[in-house]
């Protein structure tokens, strides 16, 4: 792919503003890339519109002069979804950021893609209401991207992922014109609902430029309590015990490794003094006393059960933002080894089984790697990190991982899971998608891309190649 013409540059400065379309070697850098390193971006220009309008117009530009467009949010992705490395147009959503058309019955309110997630989060807080799609990027992700990859997070056990609170959204197509898609309607069976196909589509349909988002009540009195665990099965018998009794908000795992690594580069307390193998962070509410009593009496039962080995319970609500550190703190804090991710899941019934044969291939495959495991285990899902040593090239570290996530993905078609739970496929996992979808699913995509984006220009090269 080509530099991008001089008089290309001049057309998208005529459409917003000269002074919003860079060409600088830290801004190309700065948006042509995620939080993935593995690929170096390459882009071709930047170019930040203000409006809808402006959006159509740049799209409009770009079919006709048939230059690919990757549409960028907060770059927060995993999967290098978000990456330019073939001096495409990158298409920065950031000064699409209104909150408009709060809808107190509804609870509803419309924002655009730009807006961060905890911009959002501190709205609906405002309105005595709540907005649970979180996770530790939220302060720089962004609604539109978050709608790309259909993120999930933290909550996901309660609330489901981002496409539940959904309402409705706008999408700019790959021939820039403007679908405006189930403009907020709860019930709605006229058709084809385009919506659902476009969270998660990952930028290959059209530009997300607008969405209306439901808002929840705010939870009560939430209460963390974060359990030593002896393996992975017992998590998973912790998880039954709870879910028996008491609705969680969240329940999520972590290794002693990933503890130890937040503990020492985050300046963080251990929650108790004993070393575990595993550990179990749960959050449920506290509507009145009975609820922790009963967390209580089925922490006991656990210890009695084996599964688990110590535990805390917080007692404040700082006290439990402290907890949620020890989870929501470790991508940050591995980021710095570069790990190689896989993000995958299975049913939650046929997660003990499926972890033990991916440990056994993990361990057996990496010994002289380090590995550290997290995630929302309740949800089925679960975060695998190798962690790169220091002395070892990048292209080396990247082949010895492709090599066994070979093995790792055959398990999950095996267990018939996902190859990508939640970060998405982008362009580190497209050469695994048939681990996960059916040659005839895989066809069936790129034709509904080819009706969407005809001309093939947006975000080319991600999820499969047209």
């Amino acid at each position: 792919m080509t530099a991008i013409d001089k008089s290309i540059l001049t057309a998208l400065g005529d459409i917003v503003g000269p002074d919003r379309v860079l060409t600088d070697a830290d801004s190309l850098l700065q948006y042509g890339r995620d939080w993935t390193r593995a690929i170096m971006p390459q882009a071709g220009a930047i170019v930040l519109p203000a409006t809808i309008a402006q959006v159509q117009d740049v799209v409009r530009l770009a079919a006709r002069e048939s230059l690919p467009v990757v549409p960028s949010g907060g770059r927060t992705g995993l999967s290098a979804g978000a990456v330019a490395c073939h001096n495409e147009l990158v298409l920065v959503l950031d000064r699409l950021n209104a909150i408009e058309d709060f809808n107190p019955v509804d609870r509803t309110v419309r924002c655009g893609a730009g807006v961060i997630t905890a911009q959002l989060q501190q709205f609906a807080q405002e309105q005595g209401l709540f907005y649970p799609v979180d996770f530790a990027s939220s302060g720089s992700s962004q609604i539109g991207g978050n709608i790309s990859t259909n993120a999930g997070g933290i909550k996901v056990i309660r609330y489901g992922m981002t496409r539940d609170w959904v309402a409705g959204l706008k999408l700019v197509t790959g021939t820039g014109e403007l679908l405006d898609l189930n403009r907020g309607l709860v019930k709605n069976n006229a058709g084809y609902d385009l919506r659902q196909l476009v969270i998660g589509a990952e930028g290959t349909l059209g530009v997300v430029v607008e969405a209306t988002l439901s808002l929840a009540r705010p939870p009560e009195n939430p209460a963390v309590m974060v359990l030593g665990v002896p393996d992975m099965a017992s998590i998973m018998s912790l998880l039954g015990a709870f879910q028996d009794r008491i609705e969680l908000s969240a329940f999520e795992f972590f290794s002693e490794l990933a503890l130890s690594k937040v503990v020492q580069h985050q300046g963080l307390q251990r929650p108790f003094a004993t070393a575990t193998p595993y550990y179990a962070l749960l959050e449920f509410e506290q509507p009145d006393e009975r609820a922790m009593e009963t967390a209580m009496t089925l922490f006991e039962h656990c210890v009695e059960q084996g599964w688990a080995l110590d535990g805390v319970v917080s007692q404040s609500v700082a006290q439990a933002e402290s907890l949620w550190r020890l989870r929501e703190d470790i991508s940050e804090t591995i980021s710095r080894w570069t790990p190689y991710k896989n993000d995958i899941s299975t049913v939650v019934s046929r997660v003990p089984d499926f972890l033990i044969e991916v440990e056994a291939v993990v361990s057996a495959s990496y010994p002289e790697f380090e590995i550290v495991w997290f995630g929302h285990i309740g949800d089925g899902n679960v975060h695998l990190n190798v962690l790169k040593p220091e002395e070892m090239a990048m292209d080396e570290f990247q082949r010895r991982c492709g090599e066994v996530s070979k093995w790792v993905f055959e398990i999950v078609q095996r267990h018939g899971g996902s190859i990508s739970a939640e970060h998405g496929v982008g362009l580190l996992k497209k050469e695994y998608l048939q681990y996960s979808r059916s040659a005839l699913e895989i066809e069936i995509m790129r034709q509904v891309k080819r009706v969407f984006d005809p001309r093939g220009i947006m975000n080319p090269g991600k999820i499969f190649d047209a």
